[in-house]
Order: C-alpha cells, then sequence, then structure tokens
C-alpha cells in the first residue's frame, strides 16, 4: 500500500499566497490572462476590508500546496454605529482531483450569518446549486438603454471625479470616497449637477458582444437609485460619446420606465442571501470594477 496522501485543509488566504492563487485562478480560467488576477488582487490587497473579515478569501491546500480557491470582496456599507457587512463572492476554482472537497470552500466563506452575501457572475448551469444553498434571484436581467436617445437632464453639466481628487463638492464623504475610490480602479466616475441637487455615477467601460463585432458599453456600477438615472440620462448618454460608447448596461428584473432600450434574461442574473435588502444600481467595490468585466 502507498502512503497516505496528506490531508486537505481549508484556510484564509494571505499575503504569502497571492502568487500560487494566481497561478491556480490563471489555469482555471485560461481565457484570462494572469495579469487580469494579478491586477485585480492587488486592487483587494490595498483597499479597506472590514476588521475581522477575510481581505482575499479561501484556498485549499494540499501538502503546502494550493489545489483550490474561492475568491471574495468584503465592504461595510452600512454606518460605524450600524454596519452593514456584504460579501461578494466571486471567482471560484479547484483542480480537478479535488472537486470532492469544493464545498469545504463554499461552506466555509458563508458560514456567518450577519453578512449578506452576493453572488454577481454565476453561470446559468450552476443556478440550482446556488438556489439550493439558500441563495435568491434578486436580479433577473440586463437592461440595455441607450441614453443618447432621452432628453432627460439635457442641461445639466457633468463633472468627472479624477483618482487623486480629495474631495467632491456636494457630495457626503464616504460617498466622495467611493467615487474616488472607483476612479482609482479604472471606472468612470462623475456627478450630473442637476437642479434637484448632484448625482453621483460610476461607470464602467466594457464591450457587448454580438457574433464576430464587439460594440463599447458602459456597465452602471453605482447609482443612489435608478430613478437617478433616469433623471440624467440624457446628459449621461452625451458623456457616452465622449468615451466611444453606444449604451449604459443596467441591473433590472424588466423594463425600465423612461428609457429607451432592449431588456433581456439571458444574462445578468445576480444573487443575494443574507439580512440585508437589494438594491439594483450599486455594484461597488465588487468583481466587476475590481477585476474588470
Amino acid at each position: 500500500m502507498g502512503a497516505p496522501k496528506p490531508p486537505i485543509r481549508c484556510r484564509e488566504i494571505g499575503d504569502s499566497d497571492l502568487d500560487a492563487i494566481t497561478d491556480l485562478l490563471t489555469r482555471g480560467f485560461p481565457r484570462r490572462p494572469r495579469g487580469y488576477w494579478s491586477s485585480g488582487l492587488q486592487w483587494q490587497a490595498a483597499r479597506p476590508t472590514p476588521d475581522g473579515y477575510p481581505r482575499y478569501g479561501y484556498l485549499l491546500e494540499q501538502d503546502g500546496n494550493a489545489v483550490g480557491v474561492l475568491l471574495v470582496i468584503y465592504s461595510d456599507r452600512g454606518t460605524p454605529a450600524e454596519p452593514q457587512i456584504w460579501c461578494n463572492l466571486s471567482s471560484w476554482y479547484v483542480e480537478p482531483a479535488f472537486r470532492n472537497y469544493a464545498t469545504m470552500l463554499t461552506r466555509i466563506a458563508q458560514r456567518r450569518p450577519e453578512v449578506t452575501y452576493v453572488n454577481i457572475s454565476a453561470a446559468r448551469q450552476t443556478w440550482p446549486i446556488i438556489e439550493a444553498q439558500g441563495f435568491r434571484a434578486y436580479c433577473s436581467g440586463l437592461f440595455f438603454s441607450m441614453p443618447t436617445l432621452s432628453l432627460a437632464g439635457l442641461s445639466s453639466p457633468v463633472e468627472t471625479v479624477r483618482a487623486d481628487a480629495r474631495t467632491v463638492d456636494g457630495v457626503p464623504s464616504d460617498e466622495a470616497e467611493l467615487l474616488m475610490r472607483h476612479a482609482r480602479y479604472g471606472c468612470l466616475s462623475v456627478v450630473v449637477r442637476s437642479t434637484a441637487g448632484p448625482v453621483p455615477l460610476v461607470l464602467q467601460k466594457v464591450r457587448i458582444r454580438q457574433g464576430r463585432f464587439a460594440l463599447p458599453a458602459m456597465q452602471l456600477i453605482y447609482c443612489r437609485s435608478i430613478s437617478d438615472y433616469v433623471s440624467c440620462a440624457g446628459t449621461v448618454g452625451r458623456l457616452l460619446l465622449r468615451h466611444a460608447a453606444v449604451s449604459v448596461i443596467i441591473d433590472a428584473s424588466g423594463p425600465i420606465d423612461g428609457l429607451v432600450g432592449i431588456y433581456t434574461e439571458r444574462r445578468g442574473r445576480k444573487y443575494i442571501k443574507g439580512p440585508q435588502p437589494p438594491r439594483l444600481g450599486d455594484l461597488s467595490d465588487t468583481e466587476l470594477p475590481l477585476y474588470g468585466p
């Protein structure tokens, strides 16, 4: 009989694990270049993480070698007096020989009852598995809006928030920090100066693939409410022209009143589990702005 294999253990990812985790994810997602993962992990290393929660996620380890990984992204969307801890369950990969241990990752990553967990990139074939874990869909699809066809807010000036800004006039400090932080991630953070007050928005450049063609567009990463975006869609549409984009993609569960566009459920379903209610229009500090589409 051969010697027994070393036991598998699951633990938090530390700074010293990042090279091994990057290699593992590059093998698991061959369409993603290594730089995609190393860049995203650098942003995770630099961003604020709530005290007492993992910075990167969890790994499966055998005999000192990483054989599985689940990235998580924690954020606090509450106040110091009333924290609201959210966790984006992000990229997951386990080497084929160790798939029987994959549930160790998901079980440990979802064990905190005070945390609201979200999965914003679930592949269609995993939907039944995710629902069996207690998740419910809070977003059914995507709305591809065409803001250049809107007249809403056309007279409102728009201000781009720079990555090196220190304040944003008229915007609360925590929200201003969100805008500046996402500008550092490479997103387009703006404030529309409407007559009703400042409207902060975060947009991220993406490409809509149609056959062999890819049309430039923007994903709505953050807004206070979808109605805020609708109220200034015309101004946003003119802004998009300067960035060579044709559409703003919005999380939705149906067509959006006041906007011209197309709704689809072929992609975009998102899941949630935990004590906090979901809100459409807020993908801030998730895998999308940190790692990219």
